[in-house]
């Protein structure tokens, strides 16, 4: 399967600014699945087979096409 992202919801440039959920999107910006949380949403990208999973190590650093920005779980 396709390297799968997860992100935190709504997309912020502000630090302060409360997380609602979370995405599990595919390279293209599609949105495969949301989850209430982090550990939810890549709980369910295993169980669907993705490999690997990538997480944002900041919040409001997420481009995927900066291989910095992610961490792989």
């Amino acid at each position: 399967m396709a390297k799968v992202y997860v992100e935190p919801r709504p997309k912020s440039r502000e630090p302060h600014t409360a997380i609602s959920h979370y995405v599990v999107e595919d390279a293209a910006d599609s949105v495969l699945h949301s989850s209430q949380t982090q550990q939810g949403a890549v709980d369910w990208a295993r169980r669907q087979g993705h490999r690997p999973i990538m997480v944002a190590r900041v919040r409001h650093l997420t481009d995927k096409k900066v291989p910095d920005h992610w961490r792989q779980v």
